[in-house]
């Protein structure tokens, strides 16, 4: 019996849009992470942190509304997909008493928008966006929608930066300093994103041109610990593998990495050895970075934010610069974006990678379009 079903499709990205400390739209965040000199973080004076160890962030000067926030990423991305119109949305945010309204407000936005409304709400702490990606490549290459589109938002706020500081999981100096030396934590940042995943069949249907391809995703989890990461890294690992895996490609095929990096002396050294551990001898030619270190970490929507840095190094071969350098840790031993603008020969694969608290891992593995 022949199926009804549309014909899958392997996912690609027709549309993005992001809204961060740099402002709207990718251009001014490519070239503040790529150039790497002008971080994005300065003085919380959006709420009072006279009493924080750290009191620094990533922060627009005049944010609106998240609501606001993530609808003008979704409007961006959906008009350069021309547009996604019936597309499901799938929404990651923060879990607080104000994510059912804040995800209402963002429906009835999406439904104007031509959107067939919010079919889910992620808030699994820092992969929820990768998750959704994840998700939606599967509903897309399942043949299921023949488009479906992401969105994330995340705006630092006093109660999230209260437990951070409190926690100590911010960085006391003020900077964000992955892998290196003398990393005593991470930055929040604000961010907007959205992207549309569509079907490379329903894309060439439409005539859209594809900005990149998903070849493949990777979930896992560790349960070792309730925001400690396994030391050794091997969650990290499996994610990755079994990305490369559903792309069938071969790790020597990655020419970069963007990686979760928070700035934990902890998580990096977990993620180096997993890095490790995939790679093997090859990865001391294989650069690596943290956006992170610029725009600062988005929490729910880091996934996204990051995944958009990563298109847009794919396409440009200007690779995000890993900030906040004072020198080598011995133990990371990892081939790091130090210098910028760094132009290399444009990679065909790149990894973005997020890890979050609980041990939940996920690799989003993107191809040049």
């Amino acid at each position: 019996m022949s199926s009804s079903a549309p014909p899958a499709g392997r996912p690609v990205f027709t549309g993005l849009g992001v809204l961060s400390a740099f402002g709207a739209g990718p251009a001014p965040l490519a070239a503040a992470t790529a150039g790497g000199s002008a971080a994005g973080f300065a003085a919380v004076t959006r709420f009072d942190v006279a009493r924080r160890g750290t009191r620094r962030a990533a922060l627009l000067a005049d944010p609106p509304p998240l609501a606001e926030a993530v609808l003008g990423a979704l409007a961006d991305a959906c008009a350069q997909s021309e547009p996604p119109s019936g597309a499901p949305l799938l929404l990651a945010l923060h879990s607080d008493l104000h994510t059912r309204e804040v995800a209402a407000e963002v429906a009835r936005g999406a439904a104007a928008l031509g959107l067939a409304g919010v079919a889910r709400v992620y808030t699994g702490a820092c992969v929820a966006a990768a998750t959704a990606v994840a998700d939606a490549a599967a509903l897309v290459g399942s043949g299921r929608h023949p488009r479906v589109v992401v969105a994330a938002g995340h705006l630092v706020e006093p109660g999230v930066f209260a437990a951070f500081d409190a926690g100590r999981a911010l960085a006391r100096d003020g900077e964000l300093r992955p892998f290196s030396s003398g990393r005593s934590g991470t930055l929040l940042g604000d961010a907007a994103a959205a992207v549309v995943v569509e079907a490379d069949t329903a894309a060439a249907a439409r005539g859209v041109r594809p900005l990149a391809r998903l070849a493949g995703w990777g979930r896992s989890g560790d349960a070792h610990h309730v925001c400690r990461p396994r030391p050794d890294g091997a969650g990290v690992a499996r994610a990755v593998r079994s990305a490369l895996a559903r792309a069938g490609v071969a790790p020597s095929e990655v020419g970069y990495v963007n990686a979760n990096g928070t700035g934990s002396p902890v998580s990096d050294m977990a993620e180096a050895r997993a890095l490790r551990e995939v790679f093997g001898e090859a990865l001391s030619g294989l650069p690596v970075s943290s956006s992170k270190s610029v725009h600062g970490h988005a929490l729910e929507a880091s996934a996204l934010l990051e995944l958009v840095v990563t298109i847009g190094a794919l396409g440009s071969g200007r690779l995000p610069v890993n900030a906040g350098w004072l020198g080598p840790d011995p133990e990371i031993g990892l081939n790091l974006v130090l210098s910028g603008p760094r132009q290399d020969a444009r990679p065909r694969c790149a990894l973005s990678l997020n890890s979050a608290f609980g041990g939940a891992n996920t690799a989003l593995l993107v191809a040049a379009a």
